[in-house]
């Protein structure tokens, strides 16, 4: 009597890195969708410096008292960099895991010129990501974990006094515009990308969209960001 089995490779071992390859890409997706709300909201939050010490330090107090007395002071603020943290780690994971899979696949002939095209956008996606995590890592120590002040005036406990002394230096807003560049360049092509995996590009009007929204999204975050850092550097925003 004849026999049904499968080679010793097995068929399901393809479809199964198919799968696979789709859940990073979704993980990828809606992880990447909770940092772009995260920097729309915090780019909003920065521009309240516009508004003065007062206003800047009563919007860094009012989020530290989101949720009180259900959660204890600050208790919001720390679930959510908790759930931030796991988004990142998601993010980054599958981020790897998406890059090996196709470095692996190069190893097959295909069209050089696409894939040339390909290794670029994705060289330039991983390194702005290392770069944006090597932001972070400063910027938490910056303003969160440490508040060290390299600025000339003195902080003390006020958020908004740190941040304008901060930003009066020089090399302080290179450095945050530098990494303004590499967000800004990240989310396009990230909710870009996003978009393909969520299915929102399936004809040309939708892929217009899809471009458009990207743009404007990159566009509004970036210039919101360095509004804050050049109007202190130029003097147009002052902390007295």
């Amino acid at each position: 009597m004849a026999t049904n089995t499968l080679p010793a490779t097995g068929t399901p071992r393809p479809a199964s890195a198919r799968r696979t390859t789709v859940f990073m890409k979704l993980l990828m997706a809606l992880s990447g969708a909770l940092f772009v709300f995260y920097v729309l909201v915090h780019m909003y939050g920065n521009l309240k410096i516009f508004g003065g010490v007062e206003a800047f330090d009563e919007y860094a107090l009012h989020l530290r008292t989101l949720l009180t007395p259900i959660l204890p002071f600050g208790g919001f603020l720390w679930l959510f960099r908790a759930l931030l943290v796991v988004a990142l780690v998601a993010h980054a994971y599958s981020a790897f895991y998406l890059w090996s899979r196709a470095r692996g696949a190069r190893t097959n002939r295909y069209v050089a010129k696409a894939a040339a095209k390909a290794t670029v956008k994705s060289k330039m996606m991983r390194w702005g990501g290392v770069a944006l995590l090597l932001f972070l890592v400063w910027h938490l120590l910056q303003f969160t974990i440490l508040k060290f002040n390299v600025g000339p005036d003195a902080a003390g406990d006020s958020a908004g006094k740190l941040v304008i002394s901060s930003f009066q230096v020089w090399w302080v807003v290179v450095i945050y515009l530098l990494a303004l560049v590499a967000l800004g360049m990240h989310l396009w092509h990230g909710v870009w990308s996003a978009s393909q995996t969520l299915g929102w590009t399936n004809n040309a009007k939708s892929r217009r969209t899809a471009k458009a929204t990207a743009t404007v999204i990159a566009l509004v975050t970036a210039v919101g960001f360095a509004l804050p850092p050049l109007a202190i550097l130029f003097g147009i925003v002052k902390g007295n």
